[in-house]
């Protein structure tokens, strides 16, 4: 009984360690295929960004380049980076959630959100490494901390880099509600891999073609 008992042991701590093994090289393989699809992909965003950037100074006056501090992995922040698709003073009158029709928002902020070139900017983001391809989106501090008040266990979505697109992302985009996006959030983390990011990616390119869920 014993032996039996020593043998389970074993057992289990050789599968834990596999499992370890297994998801550094995950994590590993995640970050190199990141950089270079950064590299590669700011071959084709660079030009496009700097044009969208002219079209929002066009429009509206201020800096076409917007920044904001969200919350990445474990609760740290970071500066984030996207093409300005509202007016200055949007939030003049403090924080406040994007509505599907936001008055706020300018005509070609319509556009670059549609399809989702606003997020461009993002690829610095993720070649420093506060965020990845594929994770949940990064949320600001003010929101996250509001929804755990009536949404118990929103910050568990903290618990991996944030990324330009997620399962959230392809199953309603910005119209979901928070607690949808939780659930679509913890289910990518319970289940990430190389398939389910492959496929993220692939139905991304699908939600920017036809820009569903946009807002």
């Amino acid at each position: 009984m014993q032996e039996l008992e020593e043998s389970l042991m074993v057992t289990q701590v050789e599968i834990a360690s596999v499992y370890r093994s297994s998801k550094e090289i995950y994590e590993f393989f995640k970050r190199f295929t990141d950089i270079i699809l950064c590299i590669i992909a700011s071959i084709i965003a660079i030009p496009i960004t700097v044009i969208t950037c002219v079209f929002v100074l066009l429009e509206s006056k201020g800096n076409p380049i917007y920044s904001q501090e969200r919350l990445g992995k474990d609760e740290k922040s970071f500066i984030i980076y996207k093409i300005r698709s509202m007016s200055c003073d949007a939030e003049k009158n403090g924080p406040r959630w994007a509505d599907k029709n936001d008055e706020r928002v300018t005509n070609i902020g319509k556009f670059i959100r549609k399809t989702r070139i606003d997020e461009l900017p993002q690829l610095y983001n993720i070649l420093k490494g506060d965020m990845t391809i594929v994770g949940p989106r990064p949320e600001r501090a003010v929101f996250t901390y509001e929804f755990e008040k009536t949404i118990p266990g929103f910050t568990n979505r903290l618990k991996v880099k944030p990324g330009l697109t997620g399962l959230a992302q392809v199953n309603g985009g910005y119209e979901i509600t928070p607690k949808e996006k939780l659930y679509w959030d913890l289910k990518y983390i319970e289940e990430k891999n190389f398939a389910k990011d492959l496929n993220i990616i692939l139905k991304t390119v699908v939600v920017v073609v036809t820009g569903h869920g946009a807002r």
